[in-house]
């Protein structure tokens, strides 16, 4: 499944270039849901993370 939406900054993901989302993504949680851009609810904990979207669920590192 390809993303409508970048999950770091939630700009369309054929809008510029997302080469600093990628290289931000390695290190930090998806802050926007890659299908429909909603900003997600994240929890940072020390053994990893969860970002929920209200419409599409939860994603777990």
């Amino acid at each position: 499944m390809t993303q409508a939406y970048c999950d770091h900054c939630g700009r369309p993901m054929g809008d510029g270039d997302h080469a600093s989302c990628l290289a931000a993504r390695e290190l930090e949680p998806p802050r926007y849901c890659a299908t429909c851009r909603r900003r997600l609810v994240v929890q940072v904990t020390p053994t990893g993370w969860s970002a929920r979207c209200v419409e599409h669920g939860t994603l777990i590192s």
